[in-house]
């Protein structure tokens, strides 16, 4: 996600005391034209000079207003803009100068479910929205529209692995082995690892979660088995493994990948074995556009709420928050996705008076997308039903 991430110390102008608190600082810091070198710790400054602070908040006041308030404590904050909220996290040295920084993609001002939904109407290419209250729908936007959703297609994987294991197949501590031909590109870290390594069953399905960790998800499915994942996943057929994608979306294998889309499943399924010997694409094929967004995994935003409504009471789903403040919520459970051209967050929530919602959101187009623009229109939505449930 695009963040302006500052790290260093403080520096002070002359008239400014060193008792300043946090609030006080961020206030200087969106009131003052210019900003004193002295405010911020040498280390700071290694990193960013206070010239390019002053340049940063001058971007985000043209784009977003004036300074109204500034909110939070310890190392949380908001700075309230006329037109948006900027999460901020500000770290004090001993000597009360500026040691690290960080303003998080801003959330829009947005003072209603209807104008918020209008917003996300108007990013251009492809947009679902799926909330629901108490198991009833409350708020929709193309939720039965087909997209690709990155990885939060792991929670099919996720509901599988809980049916195996409530069938008595598997069990939670049983380990396996890694195997060479499990590892895939990340995220995660996984393949990393040396091969043989043992690995239980909640290690694996825990780090697919919340790490998003690829490798772990293919052995997952390698164990699971195609057949098991397709209940739940009837128009991803064959089910794809991460490794699978990333082969198939190689510009090297694009004889391959023309093969494997003009055939049906039954040929599909024949010829992924052969792609096994190819060598795994370099990660920076991924650092730019969208790379054949046809090889992917596509789910509804209902059929997203439908499947993490199945998991969400696992603690390994609850260690990843994702968008949502933890101390907002009684529970949160979360799984996204993203590639260039993709974007899903997907969040179970139970707020403070037992009131059960899912939004899942999804964001497709052939060109690169606003994250933070996404990231916070999403956030916005999760303060207006934490705010008006």
């Amino acid at each position: 996600m695009r963040r302006l991430a500052l790290l260093g110390a403080l520096l002070l102008l002359p008239q400014v005391a060193l008792t300043q608190t946090p609030t006080d600082w961020l206030r200087l810091l969106f009131t003052r034209d210019t900003l004193a070198t002295e405010w911020f710790t040498p280390q700071f400054l290694e990193q960013v000079s206070a010239q390019q602070v002053a340049r940063i908040v001058a971007q985000l006041k043209q784009q977003h207003g004036s300074l109204l308030s500034v909110t939070g404590h310890g190392l949380e904050y908001k700075v309230i803009l006329e037109r948006a909220q900027i999460p901020t996290r500000i770290v004090l040295d001993a000597q009360g100068r500026i040691a690290g920084l960080f303003f998080g993609p801003p959330v829009p001002q947005i003072v209603s479910l209807e104008a918020l939904l209008d917003s996300l109407r108007q990013l251009p290419g492809t947009v679902s929205l799926f909330v629901q209250k108490n198991g009833q729908p409350l708020l929709t936007l193309r939720a039965d529209t087909p997209l690709a959703v990155g990885s939060a297609f792991k929670l099919a994987v996720l509901r599988a692995l809980r049916e195996a294991i409530e069938a008595g197949h598997h069990r939670w501590d049983d380990v396996v082995r890694l195997r060479p031909e499990w590892k895939s590109l990340p995220s995660g870290f996984l393949h990393t690892w040396p091969d043989e390594a043992p690995l239980t069953l909640h290690t694996l399905a825990a780090l697919m979660i919340s790490r998003s960790d690829n490798t772990a998800t293919d052995a997952l499915i390698h164990l699971l088995g195609r057949p098991a994942i397709e209940a739940y996943s009837p128009r991803n057929r064959p089910f794809l493994t991460t490794r699978e994608a990333f082969l198939l979306k190689n510009p090297a294998n694009q004889a391959w990948a023309r093969r494997f889309l003009a055939a049906d499943t039954a040929d599909r399924r024949m010829l992924l074995p052969q792609l096994q010997s190819l060598p795994l694409p370099d990660e920076a094929l991924f650092a730019g556009g969208p790379v054949l967004l046809e090889v992917e995994w596509f789910f509804t935003t209902r059929e997203l709420c439908e499947l993490i409504a199945t998991v969400y009471d696992l603690p390994l789903t609850q260690i990843n928050p994702g968008l949502a403040r933890r101390e907002d919520w009684q529970l949160v459970a979360y799984k996204g996705g993203s590639e260039p051209g993709v974007l899903n967050f997907t969040t179970y929530l139970i707020d403070h008076q037992n009131q059960h919602y899912c939004v899942s959101a999804t964001w497709n187009h052939s060109e690169r997308l606003d994250r933070a623009r996404f990231i916070g229109l999403y956030q916005r939505l999760l303060q207006q039903l934490r705010s008006h449930p």
